[in-house]
């Protein structure tokens, strides 16, 4: 039978794997470079790999207790099971797994691209682009392979040793206990995003200040005792974090599209899954396509716009899956198709996908135009940055709130259309093709960091001019591939939730969320709500982790004779010590929010009550990723403008100048906005709407809400007519009653 097509599923996430696992073998080949430059990389190194260690111990308390509650609930509906439980527990050490990857490479492949910088930029964008790479891969194959098996063995378990339906019970039991290898994604991809967003911005923040600001040395000077932990953060916040953030987004993406393909009713030659195995292929093709866009990202010689190389690569990959797709849904799915009395074709899925990729395509352009070096908007804070700190702080803000108005038109016109074209599973599968060349997106996102962290080795080790300026010119790009990644992720979380959102509706038993109910609009305000005292939590978890890393920084240059002439070493451990503790300790409240909200709202007030919530945090949460993501992006690109040379009024300002200064100060404020708070947001959005589509069955409405009778039919309603005494003489009242 055709359904044997599930097996293909995981052997593309193992080609994947495999095409890392190369890519990562010749990194490592690479030369190191001088022995001072193989010691700063060893310090960067242990520093990141102390705090994923703090990190996992933390974690595995809570995937413990979290995989117990799951056990203990899934045997108290029809729907679920104990198995959930499991599937939680593979989740979330697939997510760390996956961040562990990222680290990993990264940290060989920082000083292997400071010294391939050494001879030419076309080498050091091969090495750190390749470094990127391996994360891409490493991120996607682990997805696609993790859920693919998870799918086939499931699905085996529930449906085929128990000769149930495709349509019936035994598949909705199966995707429900899937949807646990989700929320282990996604809860340790959002712990991870936010301790490592701390992590990063504590140290940046705490370098900048008293390195930059204070005593007046270059950013990454060995002098400075935060530099060490800042080159950490680079990796346990902007990698580890990040590869655990798109992992979960991704399976969460594929999840919800598998859930409502699940209600699909079709006649096919795949048993009748393949609107639930459309999204996984899909998924697993777009792993081979991003292998061939990454090997077309290189540049000819120095001259050579990296950029541009970059886009090549990105825009190869989205046109092959594109193209592709439109074969495969011709050959999987049966020319009429229908979601909940929503008729559609299989043309219109592919529209769909295609309205999807051009929503990514277009939402990375529009974030790359605020975000970039050049452009209207970062040249509009740096004209603001010559009359001081305030104005550059007010010309920040309005860039990113500026930012978030065409964004949301495409976004908007993404949902209407996917919609139109293919119902509330259009939708699910839009977010499906956009988050189909992750591998290639978080390849372009990660050699960012790598690069940051490469400047830095160059800088500590006293490299000349030149190697600085090569690492710069990655750097800078990197700004800004990292902002449009961020912008890629915002939109297909806001799709995925709409699709989740969808999901939850059907299994709760409810029709509609009315806004009009006082209970439901209260939850809609109080949804609104959580993404602002999450975004404060973690800003201000940044700023009390910066004062101790100031403190100590200003105690060492106090303390420690002979540092500023280089006749001592500071004491980099220590920092690394703040950067780690507090991390750790403050990630636990903002995650906490994510996961308790929904449940508290959803077991107090009912289904209807918390889709008003889910509605509040979807909406609120991408206007406000959005703002930070690129207010934070546009300020670290005016900064950097600035250490290349920009002219103001007549008159070029550089390093050093007073407009650079406020320039340092308005990238202080935009750090925790684009690196922790800002990019926290999808996994927020993403994971509330997974917290609640497992706990939907326990809180259904109506007795067996959550049965098929109520996915996939119309309502019985059975009429009775009873002629009730006369009134009035002539005029006999009929009542009507509904049963």
């Amino acid at each position: 039978m055709n359904e044997n097509i599930m097996y293909l599923i995981p052997v593309l996430g193992l080609v994947g794997l495999l095409v890392m696992a190369f890519k990562s073998a010749w990194v490592t080949r690479q030369p190191e470079g001088e022995e001072n430059m193989k010691e700063l990389a060893g310090h960067i190194a242990k520093g990141a790999m102390a705090f994923l260690k703090a990190e996992w111990k933390v974690l595995s308390y809570f995937a413990v207790i979290a995989a117990v509650l799951l056990a203990w609930s899934g045997t108290m509906v029809e729907t679920s099971s104990w198995v959930i439980a499991i599937s939680f527990l593979l989740g979330a050490i697939f997510s760390a797994t996956a961040g562990y990857f990222g680290m990993n490479i990264a940290t060989k492949a920082n000083v292997r691209t400071t010294n391939a910088a050494r001879t030419s930029l076309t080498q050091a964008l091969k090495v750190s682009f390749t470094g990127g790479t391996v994360m891409g891969l490493g991120v996607a194959g682990l997805a696609v392979l993790g859920l693919g098996s998870l799918f086939i063995v499931f699905y085996h378990m529930y449906v085929v040793s128990t000769g149930g339906s495709v349509h019936g019970i035994e598949m909705e039991k199966a995707i429900e206990v899937l949807a646990g290898f989700s929320l282990g994604a996604e809860s340790i991809a959002l712990f991870a995003r936010v301790g490592g967003g701390i992590y990063t911005k504590a140290a940046d923040v705490g370098a900048d200040l008293v390195g930059k600001v204070e005593a007046g040395i270059p950013e990454d000077d060995v002098r400075n005792p935060a530099t060490i932990a800042d080159n950490v953060g680079d990796n346990v916040g902007d990698v580890a974090g990040m590869g655990a953030d798109l992992f979960g987004s991704y399976v969460a993406t594929i999840l919800a599209t598998m859930v409502l393909g699940r209600e699909i009713h079709a006649t096919d030659a795949f048993g009748g899954l393949s609107a639930v195995l459309l999204p996984m292929l899909i998924a697993g093709l777009g792993i081979i396509f991003s292998i061939i866009g990454c090997a077309m990202v290189k540049i000819k010689n120095d001259q050579g716009n990296v950029q541009s190389a970059l886009n090549r690569g990105n825009w190869a990959s989205i046109i092959l899956t594109v193209v592709v797709s439109y074969f495969v849904v011709c050959w999987m799915l049966p020319e009429t198709l229908e979601l909940r009395g929503h008729v559609f074709t299989n043309m219109g899925v592919f529209n769909a996908i295609l309205i999807g990729s051009i929503v990514g395509a277009l939402m990375s352009m529009i974030t790359e135009h605020y975000t970039a070096m050049g452009k209207r908007p970062v040249l509009s804070i740096v004209r603001q940055s010559e009359t001081g700190h305030a104005t550059n702080i007010i010309g920040g803000l309005s860039v990113g709130m500026e930012s978030t108005v065409f964004p949301i038109l495409v976004l908007a016109s993404g949902i209407f259309l996917s919609h139109y074209f293919a119902g509330l599973y259009g939708v699910a599968i839009a977010a499906s093709g956009m988050m189909a060349t992750t591998a290639m997106q978080l390849a372009i996102d990660a050699f960012g960091p790598i690069a940051d962290n490469a400047g830095g080795i160059a800088e500590m080790s006293g490299l000349p001019e030149e190697v600085r300026g090569r690492t710069d010119i990655l750097d800078a790009v990197g700004n800004t591939t990292a902002a449009t990644g961020k912008g890629f992720a915002i939109a297909s979380a806001a799709l995925t939730a709409l699709a989740l959102f969808a999901a939850f509706v059907g299994i709760a038993g409810i029709d509609s969320i009315d806004i009009y109910k006082a209970d439901v609009l209260a939850g809609l305000f109080v949804g609104a709500m959580i993404p602002f005292i999450f975004s404060a939590l973690a800003i201000a978890a940044v700023g009390r982790a910066a004062m101790s890393m100031v403190k100590e920084v200003r105690r060492q240059f106090r303390e420690i004779p002979g540092i500023m002439e280089y006749k001592a070493k500071p004491e980099y451990e220590k920092c690394v010590e703040i950067s780690t503790q507090a991390s750790i300790r403050e990630m636990i409240a903002p995650g906490a929010i994510a996961l308790i909200a929904p449940v508290l709202v959803g077991f107090t007030f009912g289904p209807e009550v918390l889709g008003g919530m889910l509605a509040g945090i979807t909406v609120s949460g991408v206007l406000l990723g959005m703002f930070q993501n690129n207010a934070g992006g546009a300020w670290d690109n005016a900064k950097k403008s600035f250490e290349k040379g920009v002219e103001i009024s007549g008159q070029v300002h550089y390093k050093g100048s007073e407009p650079h200064k406020a320039s340092v100060t308005g990238d202080t404020v935009g750090d925790p906005f684009k690196d922790t708070s800002g990019p926290s947001m999808n996994i927020l959005i993403k994971l509330t709407s997974i917290v609640s589509l497992i706990i939907a069955p326990h809180i259904a409405v109506g007795e067996g809400a959550h049965h098929e009778d109520v996915l996939l039919q119309e309502p019985v309603i059975e009429k009775q007519i009873t002629i009730a005494d006369h009134v009035d003489n002539d005029h006999p009242v009929a009542s009507l009653m509904i049963n």
